[in-house]
């Protein structure tokens, strides 16, 4: 049963005590880091890559703690094993400090409506630059406000834009935009190295689309210079955007959604 228990230090326990002390420094200054991974047929979807990952944004904010990247594997295992866990999103809770703490906990798995493919959806966007871009840590207070912001306005997703007036990425997704048949997002070190990310790239090499690292100036974007825009995520693969702020974008979205096949039909592999 997917939420009746979680891992802490690789111990079993009941979800309910997977909570950390609100005393403990590393927890009030948000001193953590973090990855959200999918489980299908019992199998967590790339689950070395995002280890990977988790492992190089702990070694960017000097994070330090003992548990190998062979343990926490097996304490996922563990996770689906206890609970029987066909389908599910997994997160992996990891906060610093002189007494490490990680946390490996399942939830319902994120879905979306068919709709949101087949129709697109809405973003808005949103001033703001992430701190150290490339690691994901627990220093949401920007997505968190962005999004907020986006959900008032009734749409799904905020682009945050920089100091520069570049649209880097959203607040839990990727973003990429098409340009005369090339697609275009931002370069490595300005935005979080996405997992789903990495596929979307491999899926336009097999598909014959060039992909160029720049990221889209927010001013282009709204004169008309691109015309098929989409986001991705663990959870969404790659989902097309409809609008963005007042600009329509509706389309086919036939690129989007052959490269979200591709990148589903990997997650076994």
């Amino acid at each position: 049963m997917i939420g009746r228990h979680a891992i802490r230090n690789g111990a079993v326990i009941p979800s309910e005590e997977a909570t950390v002390p609100v005393t403990s420094r590393a927890v009030q200054y948000g001193f953590s880091t973090y990855e959200s991974i999918r489980v299908v047929n019992a199998h967590p979807v790339h689950l070395g890559d995002h280890l990977e990952r988790l492992a190089r944004s702990c070694e960017g904010i000097a994070l330090v703690h003992p548990f190998t990247e062979e343990q926490i594997a097996g304490w996922v295992a563990d996770l689906i094993a206890c609970d029987g866990i066909d389908e599910a999103t997994i997160r992996i809770q990891l906060y610093g400090g002189e007494e490490p703490l990680l946390f490996i906990l399942a939830s319902k798995i994120l879905s979306y409506p068919s709709s949101y493919y087949s129709d697109g959806v809405g973003a808005t966007t949103y001033s703001g630059e992430r701190l150290i871009p490339s690691c994901k840590t627990g220093n949401l207070l920007l997505n968190y406000m962005a999004l907020a912001d986006a959900n008032q306005q009734g749409c799904f997703e905020a682009l945050l834009v920089n100091r520069h007036g570049h649209i880097l990425e959203g607040t839990r997704s990727n973003f990429f935009a098409f340009r005369e048949g090339v697609l275009h997002t931002a370069p490595d070190d300005e935005v979080l190295l996405g997992i789903t990310r990495e596929q979307v790239i491999r899926a336009c090499g097999v598909l014959g689309i060039s992909v160029a690292y720049e990221a889209v100036q927010v001013e282009d974007l709204f004169s008309g210079c691109y015309d098929e825009l989409f986001i991705s995520a663990t959870s969404m693969a790659a989902m097309p955007l409809k609008s963005v702020d007042s600009m329509s974008f509706i389309g086919s979205y036939e690129r989007t959604l052959a490269i979200k096949t591709l990148v589903r039909s990997w997650e076994l592999v």
